[in-house]
């Protein structure tokens, strides 16, 4: 970085801070909302199928979990239950 870009670039900082606050926040929210507007214009929704595959993809992964884990809590309960007790229940 050069002598003469750094100072441009301090002259553009100390110019933002100073200055009306009010006008300081209102342009910094202005800056924000054509951020999220730009990021917006790059998003790529699904088409109809690609978002029913996705949907039953995701139902079936959670079921499937969901079973894994219940069969898990039920095995080692039981095997917990025998280990204290001697006995099934």
């Amino acid at each position: 970085m050069t002598e003469t870009s750094a100072r441009r670039e301090s002259d553009r900082t100390g110019r933002a801070r100073r200055g009306n606050p009010v006008s300081r926040f209102f342009g910094a929210v202005g800056l924000f909302v054509r951020q999220i507007l730009d990021e917006l214009r790059k998003v790529v929704r699904p088409t109809g199928p690609e978002l029913v595959r996705y949907t039953t993809v995701v139902v079936v992964f959670v079921m499937i979990m969901m079973a894994l884990v219940s069969g898990l809590d039920f095995g080692l309960s039981k095997l917990i239950s025998w280990a204290l007790t001697g006995k099934t229940i």
